[in-house]
């Protein structure tokens, strides 16, 4: 779907999803590279820009990882969006509305304002993706030291929920840090279509976008921190048991070695023909058992 906004003197073309029929029809009319055209068929791997005579190529991510392939020219901007893998896109509601503000208050909108504003907005989605990230580790991280949810959750359910966190953190790293060279690039006036108040746009991004790589980084080494508190956590509690099955275990063997005692077949063993050995073999077990049970809870192995 094509849509276009005419915002000032420049035209901003938005396109969704496009089919090829679309994309070809874009590139004519704004005589596109063929560069351009072929890599806006497939998804990029990373963020990166291309230079040409006549137009200018980025390529972003949004905070959910959905593609943004721009080209920005003489008096016209072109956006087309893609979904992300849970079928989400970018939304330019925000960068229109604040090119339109920029636009009425006089001082005209270039498209090399257009691209700012863009950029902009898809650096601001990197802090809500964050923040989610953070608030979803914080919750495991509850489930982790919590002793009941210890004893009653899947502990595959909490080693799953980490690694998502890290995969999900790896590839917003992959998105963010190439970004960085493309607005260094911007910032060193190598795009003649950005300038003046653009580029005072584009280092503010530049400074988010610094911020946003401190977070990721900062979280990924609270999740290898978190997994290394999950290891020790079950350590921890595989200790507790082996503790309390080597108590439990010397406790039967108090009993366990007398009756092995008295069931030997030797003839000269008194106690076989006492009137009260049986009774007390039976007492000597239960004191034994009992004198080592409380030494075992007093040091808080049982």
């Amino acid at each position: 779907m094509i849509t276009h906004h005419r915002i000032g003197d420049t035209t901003w073309i938005d396109v969704v999803d496009p089919t090829v029929e679309e994309l070809a029809g874009l590139a004519s009319e704004r005589h596109l590279s063929d560069r351009t055209f072929d890599e806006a068929h497939r998804r990029a791997a990373r963020p990166s820009m291309q230079r040409f005579a006549d137009h200018v190529y980025v390529v972003a991510f949004s905070g959910s990882l959905a593609e943004v392939d721009m080209w920005a020219g003489d008096g016209w901007f072109a956006s087309v969006r893609r979904h992300d893998d849970d079928g989400n896109e970018w939304e330019p509601d925000v960068a229109i509305a604040r090119a339109q503000r920029i636009a009425t208050s006089g001082g005209g909108i270039s498209s090399g304002m257009m691209l700012a504003l863009v950029l902009e907005d898809l650096v601001d989605g990197y802090f809500t993706t964050a923040d989610r990230l953070e608030d979803q580790l914080e919750e495991i991280e509850d489930r982790i030291f919590d002793g009941e949810a210890q004893q009653s959750d899947d502990e595959h359910e909490v080693q799953e929920g980490l690694f998502d966190v890290r995969r999900e953190l790896l590839r917003i790293r992959r998105a963010v840090m190439p970004l960085r060279e493309v607005l260094q690039s911007i910032l060193r006036n190598e795009v003649r279509w950005i300038e003046g108040e653009a580029l005072v746009v584009c280092r503010d991004t530049f400074d988010k976008l610094l911020r946003a790589t401190d977070m990721v980084d900062e979280l990924r080494e609270l999740v290898g921190n978190a997994v290394e508190a999950h290891l020790a956590v079950i350590s921890n509690q595989m200790n507790l048991v082996m503790k309390q099955l080597t108590a439990w275990g010397s406790i039967v063997f108090g009993a366990t070695l007398i009756a092995g005692i008295y069931g030997m077949n030797f003839t000269q063993m008194p106690e076989l023909e006492w009137y009260y050995g049986y009774p007390f073999a039976l007492g000597l077990m239960v004191v034994m058992s009992a004198l080592l049970y409380a030494v075992f809870k007093r040091r808080k192995w049982l």
